[in-house]
């Protein structure tokens, strides 16, 4: 019998499903697609940077399909990727066959979107989701510790929490570590470098209401930021927001 997770990816491959995937309840993950010439170092960027990179499974040269996925084809089971070439976002589509080499490696990433579910079971609102919207990200000031070619600052994602939410929410997603975690940030925005709250480099922007505060979450959305700073010859990504359901 086909999982409710298989169900989803299905409808995804067959192009039912083009919106990301916050709110769907599963657990999810980022998705980086590396020639090898690039794995080793991205594998120990991982390891040196475990809030925005939770390395949830690394695939075999030429494998599409993910152990923690059964019957999944990540060539086709995310709804939108980003290519890069030579540090430039190339193309944006709904699958990447065309692309595939036998030398290319996957990468999945704990996302944020995993804990979501739990934070709502515990009464805790989450903006996005009820004006339906993709997360807010940015681009910060925070530095991820280097690993070969692979270096530059953490993207984060930011959610309105309410200040009697603010504990609560920290200890639910504290449980989450191969989901980002805890916070990396609480509060003013300016210190990790983000200039204007309303003007998201990534998703859609969320009002920020009274007795709220934007909390910030790192994002695995960062070693797209760095593809383009470092101008890495070629790499796959999901679009910001365009998640691998796994399970």
């Amino acid at each position: 019998m086909e999982s409710e997770a298989l169900k989803t990816r299905l409808k995804i491959r067959r192009g039912e499903w083009g919106r990301p995937t916050t709110g769907l309840g599963f657990e999810q993950a980022n998705l980086v697609i590396l020639p090898k010439r690039y794995a080793y170092d991205f594998l120990l960027f991982c390891q040196r940077n475990p809030k925005p990179c939770p390395l949830i499974e690394v695939g075999d040269e030429g494998s599409h399909e993910a152990r923690c996925a059964p019957k999944s084809d990540i060539r086709f089971d995310v709804p939108k990727y980003r290519i890069y070439k030579k540090g430039k976002l190339a193309e944006e589509c709904e699958d990447i066959e065309k692309y595939w080499k036998s030398d290319l490696i996957f990468f999945l990433l704990g996302c944020s979107f995993t804990f979501e579910r739990a934070l709502i079971d515990r009464g805790i609102k989450l903006k996005h989701l009820e004006q339906g919207k993709n997360v807010a990200m940015y681009n910060t000031n925070l530095k991820c510790n280097p690993a070969g070619v692979f270096e530059g600052e953490m993207v984060v994602s930011m959610r309105p929490i309410k200040h009697r939410d603010l504990v609560k929410t920290i200890e639910i997603t504290s449980k989450f570590k191969k989901a980002h975690g805890p916070p990396v940030h609480l509060g003013s925005p300016a210190e990790i470098g983000i200039k204007v709250l309303d003007v998201p480099d990534y998703g859609n922007p969320i009002d920020i209401d009274e007795g709220e505060i934007p909390v910030f979450w790192a994002c695995g959305v960062t070693p797209q930021l760095i593809a383009l700073r470092k101008k890495l010859d070629f790499m796959i990504t999901h679009s910001p927001g365009h998640m691998l359901i796994l399970g």
